[in-house]
């Protein structure tokens, strides 16, 4: 029997975004009232990635990107290598915690992020996510079955921001793209994963550590790809 009070977190390094979302998938699929709550840290080679809303329109010109059709909410994002993912896949029932508040959750542990590098980050009505002067530095997109989350919040670190520039992030024509690196050219940027899992861990009221990446990875690494898949 698991602890109900920790949040388990695994660092996965750079992940493929399709094997990743099976594998979520699955844990999601295979959990039940015993299983841990736990936190998925990546990166993820060039995506773009549609949302359950998403729209053909707002995908402009992907080139040699490809681009995968999902299940989660949300419009057309990008992925790449220097932006943080996070994927917690937490039993919300039993938690206690409803989608819209753990949005809100997700949204507030960036913000604190950005405040302890003297950044102030804010919400826009509508748009859920993180952003720093009109730029957006955070995206958000979640599924959830069967009362537990997957999928979750991408943030911005060092990222090559160019790619957004051939799509309408999140559904927005013309919206500009931050990222850490270029606001606080001194950020730590490698404490940043830690620092996210301790304070989403103490906002959900859950203890952390960091487990053995073995499981999580096994899962990822025996999935296959999937219909959906487009090349752009």
């Amino acid at each position: 029997m698991s602890d109900g009070n920790a949040l388990q977190v695994r660092r996965l390094g750079r992940r493929a975004y399709i094997d990743t979302w099976r594998a979520m998938q699955a844990y999601t699929d295979r959990r039940d009232a015993d299983s841990p709550d736990e936190l998925w840290l990546l990166e993820h080679p060039p995506v773009f990635t549609q949302g359950l809303a998403g729209r053909p329109e707002h995908v402009l010109d992907p080139g040699d990107i490809p681009v995968i059709e999902t299940d989660r909410g949300g419009q057309v994002t990008y992925h790449g290598p220097g932006q943080m993912v996070a994927y917690p896949l937490l039993d919300i029932q039993r938690l206690g915690v409803g989608i819209r508040d753990l949005v809100c959750r997700l949204e507030s542990v960036i913000i604190d992020l950005l405040a302890e590098h003297r950044i102030a980050g804010e919400r826009q009505s509508g748009a859920p996510g993180v952003f720093v002067e009109g730029a957006k530095i955070a995206s958000i997109g979640m599924k959830v079955r069967r009362g537990c989350t997957f999928h979750g919040i991408a943030f911005n670190l060092d990222i090559d921001l160019t790619p957004f520039e051939r799509i309408n992030p999140c559904g927005f024509a013309g919206q500009p793209m931050t990222r850490l690196a270029d606001l606080r050219p001194d950020a730590d940027l490698a404490r940043i994963p830690e620092r996210f899992a301790q304070r989403l861990a103490d906002g959900l009221g859950l203890d952390w550590v960091y487990s053995a990446t073995h499981d999580a990875e096994q899962a990822v690494e025996s999935t296959t790809p999937a219909p959906g898949t487009s090349a752009g």
